[in-house]
């Protein structure tokens, strides 16, 4: 009598065997779909010139985009807390048409103040608390990733050599430094 073999209780190995043939066998059931309409549609635009521009211009395409603002979180946090009135500190603050040698200091010197405004928000127990953080957390990241590059010129102004403003024109500046480094 023919009979479908079922693996005994002993056989523990060839039962998981088994299992796994059936989870290889779906995935290769599930990859061959994917190969064809890989293979006919996308493949197909490769054996002519304009197909090799278009795959071209798309592969450029996400570099453009990965390659946006380093600081976009530093500016969402910043947009969050501008608006804070419980955050009361007078700060050194940078100028926004700072000389374009002295950018990587000013961005510094403002990421430095944050602690300040973290210091003051411990003591207030502000509502912002978090998104400050996260703008001193994100700056020294970023600095740690890229070492001070830059070499201080002499036209370049010390963090404390700076004129003390309140914190609306410090985030103001803070915000027009950003989106100055950004469109570098």
């Amino acid at each position: 009598m023919l009979g479908t073999a079922r693996p005994t209780q002993n056989s523990a190995g060839a039962l998981s065997r088994l299992h796994s043939q059936k989870t290889y066998l779906d995935s290769v059931c599930l990859q061959y779909p994917l190969y064809r309409l890989l293979n006919t549609h996308c493949f197909c635009l490769l054996r002519n010139e304009m197909g090799l521009i278009i795959f071209f211009l798309c592969a450029y395409v996400p570099k453009t985009e990965a390659g946006h603002c380093k600081w976009a979180e530093v500016l969402k946090d910043l947009e969050r807390i501008k608006t804070s009135k419980d955050i009361d500190v007078s700060l050194y603050t940078a100028n926004a048409d700072e000389d374009e040698e002295c950018q990587e200091l000013v961005m510094r010197c403002f990421f430095l103040e944050t602690e300040v405004i973290i210091q003051e928000c411990r003591i207030k127990n502000c509502s912002k608390t978090q998104d400050v953080w996260n703008i001193w957390k994100n700056g020294n990241e970023s600095f740690e990733k890229n070492k001070l590059t830059s070499t201080k010129s002499k036209k370049c102004k010390e963090c404390e050599e700076y004129e003390e403003k309140n914190f609306t024109e410090f985030v103001q500046n803070f915000v027009k430094v950003i989106q100055r480094d950004c469109k570098h």
